[in-house]
């Protein structure tokens, strides 16, 4: 496992207890119905983040559900949320002993008050500590410099194009052989990696889990396209409850076809288990 950097020396948040946290917490308005309040902290240029925007829909399932733990959950995103005051509705599809689905979906108003429709998640609920710890894969950690070796937003002369507000709450180490685009160099193969964390020291989690997948550079970036590229649809696998410690992220595309690429992503903790795995498939604005 690639060496991680020494322990921050400012005072760590923590789990409940963070940015992170108030950020994504939610005022109960009636069962299964709550507000929230979208933090411009979590904006990518003037649209909030779509990993940011999971972990809020996750969040009201965990409350709404029996199972407080996201096994999976598929989202897709119908409008670009801005930050401000919003709605999330759930509903319970099922539950059962081992397994609860429910969905939901949050709404914003536009203008004149009409009530718009940004993002609607399908999710299955479960217990993480239940699962036995038998583990049979051909899965790899992701191979890239220590994070003392590798650079953020911060190390940037300029501005990095695409950063926003959101950086500013993330603890991201980018590996240098996947910053090429930042040099007007890039490599043409689609990859991102980087270590990842809150920029507050709280630990990862389940619903932290669902932020780390969308919170990279895009791989277009790395292919040669600038600008936003927008989620279209995005499915998370949880597979267990990370360890304590910064997170490594690695993120390919393979296939970019009629203006749309896939993102598989992999999140390994420090103990180096395979901790959640995502796809995404995002629109690529060519000119």
């Amino acid at each position: 496992m690639p060496e991680a950097a020494s322990a921050p020396t400012a005072p760590q948040a923590t789990i409940g207890d963070s940015e992170f946290d108030r950020d994504t917490a939610l005022i109960p308005r009636a069962p299964g119905v709550y507000d929230i309040d979208l933090s411009a902290g979590w904006t990518i240029i003037s649209a909030v983040n779509g990993g940011y925007l999971l972990a809020v829909l996750g969040r009201a399932l965990a409350d709404a559900l029996p199972h407080s733990d996201p096994f999976t959950i598929s989202a897709h995103y119908l409008t670009a949320s801005q930050p401000g005051p919003a709605v999330v509705r759930t509903d319970v599809v099922r539950t059962g002993r081992t397994l609860s689905t429910g969905q939901a979906s949050l709404f914003q108003y536009d203008a004149e008050g009409n009530e718009i429709e940004r993002i609607r998640v399908l999710a299955s609920y479960g217990d993480l500590d239940s699962l036995p710890d038998d583990v049979r894969t051909t899965a790899k950690p992701p191979v890239f410099a220590p994070m003392e070796h590798c650079f953020g937003p911060e190390d940037s002369p300029a501005p990095v194009s695409g950063s926003s507000a959101i950086a500013d709450r993330l603890m991201l180490k980018l590996d240098p052989s996947t910053l090429g685009w930042a040099l007007g160099q890039p490599s043409g193969k689609g990859e991102m990696r980087a270590w990842f964390g809150l920029a507050d020291g709280r630990d990862a989690d389940p619903l932290s889990l669902l932020l780390a997948v969308d919170a990279l550079p895009p791989t277009a970036f790395e292919i040669g396209i600038s600008g936003w590229v927008p989620t279209v649809e995005l499915t998370v696998h949880v597979r267990c409850r990370p360890a304590p410690g910064p997170l490594r992220v690695s993120i390919t595309t393979r296939n970019l076809a009629g203006g749309f690429l896939e993102e598989d992503a992999e999140v390994w903790d420090s103990a180096d288990r395979l901790v959640a795995q995502s796809r995404q498939l995002a629109r690529v604005r060519l000119s």
